[in-house]
């Protein structure tokens, strides 16, 4: 395939993801146009690449209390596509939004073993937790951490849902494990408060998006997308990747389809548990959209893999 075509494709897929939902991101997505295609070429770059992904949004105001759907769904499916290509991964997350994102793998069908490890950092005992998981992130040689969809600290230090209401207390700073080592920073989020939007102007995010101001993350990333819904940044990376190592295409694409999604947002939503807050429903929703709307978003960014 000439590059060209790959780039044209590359593009295709990033729009299909990147598209405004009403949250006002618009301006956001703008300033992050082609960082899809530079995440992707960071990874395919790297001879044998060594995974962190770090993910959960555990909202306290659900009845009861309990992580998102967003972001352990789009977290399952990188790391089984990764796996399956031969490359290690590491999934993070801290202790409220621990059984979300084990019911989100058991419902990709990959068990945790040799190629996926799980850590999990006590929420009570932050710190030194944090600590320990970037020592063994280190020791294990990971190359890239990607964060998708985890609530990140604001330059008051809190860290805040899109509402403005501080998640702090059931959340610990996993901006420290994302920054803390060499490795090649990629973010994906949707509203300005997650982990990687220190990228882009504080008054940017203020300026466009509800409580942008006050809920912006501080801590950036080498790479941000902004997308409608950061599990749909899940499903461009990997498609992306497919396009820089065709070798591995079936591998990277092994759970993206709208099947296969559906089963890991069941799994998530009956065993994790977890819900949709913005819905505020425990179905099979993300972000207020039911699965239909993801499932075309997959089937559209297929389409913009083939051209």
């Amino acid at each position: 395939m000439q590059r060209g075509d790959i780039d044209a494709r590359l593009a295709a897929i990033e729009a299909a993801v990147c598209r405004e939902v009403g949250r006002g991101a618009a301006p956001l997505m703008a300033a992050t146009q082609g960082q899809l295609a530079r995440a992707a070429q960071a990874i395919a770059a790297a001879e044998q690449p060594v995974i962190g992904i770090i993910t959960g949004f555990f909202v306290p105001t659900l009845e009861p209390p309990m992580a998102e759907t967003d972001g352990p769904v789009g977290a399952a499916h990188l790391a089984v596509g990764f796996a399956r290509s031969g490359w290690r991964v590491r999934l993070a997350t801290d202790s409220p939004c621990a059984g979300a994102l084990t019911a989100a793998m058991q419902g990709s069908g990959e068990p945790f073993g040799p190629h996926i490890a799980l850590d999990v950092v006590d929420a009570d005992d932050a710190p030194r937790a944090i600590a320990a998981v970037a020592e063994r992130w280190r020791a294990a040689g990971v190359t890239h951490a990607i964060a998708i969809e985890r609530c990140g600290r604001a330059a008051d230090g809190r860290s805040y849902t899109m509402r403005g209401i501080d998640v702090s207390a059931a959340a610990a700073p996993l901006d420290d494990l994302f920054t803390a080592g060499a490795w090649v920073r990629i973010a994906i989020g949707d509203g300005g408060n997650e982990v990687g939007m220190g990228s882009l102007p504080r008054d940017l995010i203020g300026r466009s998006v509800p409580n942008g101001e006050k809920i912006a993350c501080v801590t950036p990333a080498d790479h941000l997308m902004v997308c409608g819904v950061s599990n749909w940044g899940a499903y461009a990376l990997l498609s992306a990747l497919s396009l820089l190592l065709p070798a591995k295409a079936a591998s990277l694409l092994a759970t993206l389809t709208p099947e296969a999604d559906l089963r890991i947002l069941e799994t998530l939503v009956r065993d994790g548990p977890s819900a949709d807050p913005v819905a505020g429903v425990r179905a099979a929703s993300v972000d207020g959209f039911a699965h239909p709307v993801h499932a075309a978003v997959i089937e559209a960014v297929l389409a913009a893999t083939r051209g």
